[in-house]
Formats: structure tokens, sequence, C-alpha cells
């Protein structure tokens, strides 16, 4: 079972907004870490490193939220419960590129002008949406 994200709360995953994503640890407590992310009208996209928790949290236990509240309205959010359906390095440099165009006005260019090492990889995890909560 799938769920859209509704047009009113779109803004809010399609940046520059921190999102908090939210994954389940080895022992099943909750890990949040603040995170960049992008949405193309199907997936929520999250780009990270291969050596981080949440990438071992996330393969190893794939149900996962994403939490957005607007910067300008601290009543309005978007909670999404989703699971991570595709994890790949295809296309992870260039998404990390326009993620910090996006966020930070400068582009990072990674992993143009040298190749990035295994640990630093960035990796595109892509989190289908199975419920989503909205407010304000």
């Amino acid at each position: 079972m799938s769920a859209q994200i509704p047009d009113s709360h779109r803004d809010l995953l399609e940046g520059p907004i921190i999102v908090s994503l939210a994954t389940h640890m080895p022992d099943d407590t909750i890990q949040v870490t603040p995170v960049w992310c992008s949405y193309d009208g199907t997936y929520i996209i999250v780009n990270a490193t291969r050596g981080r928790q949440k990438h071992k949290n996330m393969v190893a236990r794939p149900n996962v939220t994403i939490m957005a509240f607007d910067p300008q309205n601290q009543f309005r959010f978007i909670e999404v419960r989703g699971f991570v359906s595709n994890i790949t390095t295809e296309g992870g440099g260039e998404s990390m590129n326009e993620l910090a165009l996006l966020y930070t006005g400068k582009p990072k260019r990674y992993g143009i002008e040298a190749p990035p090492r295994a640990v630093d990889e960035r990796v595109l995890y892509y989190i289908k949406p199975e419920r989503v909560n909205t407010g304000g």
C-alpha cells in the first residue's frame, strides 16, 4: 500500500528544508538524523554515505519516518512513514551536487574533481510513502 503526498505539503519535501529521518537501530531504539531530501513525485530521496549508521539501519530495517516542519509556521508539518524500496549509488554524486546547490546555493561538486573514497560514496535511498500525516 502506498500513500500520496498532498500538493498542500509537497514544498516541505522539495526543500530547502532540513527534515528528520527516523530509522531503527539494531536494539530497536530509534535514531533520528537531520538530512537533506528531495521528492520526485513518487519517492522521497535521501542522500547519505555508506559508512553512516543511518545507512546500516536502512539496509537492515527499511521502515523509516520522515518529518518536516515549515520554518515559517511551526504548526504546519508533514510526517511520512514508509520503507526504503531502493538503495543505489547510481546518481549519488550528481544528486548531492543538486542538493548542495538547493540548500546552500553552492554546488559541492561531489565526485567530479576526484573520485570519492569508498567510505564517502554517495548513496541514494528511495523511500516509498505508506502513510502520510499533515497539519497546519
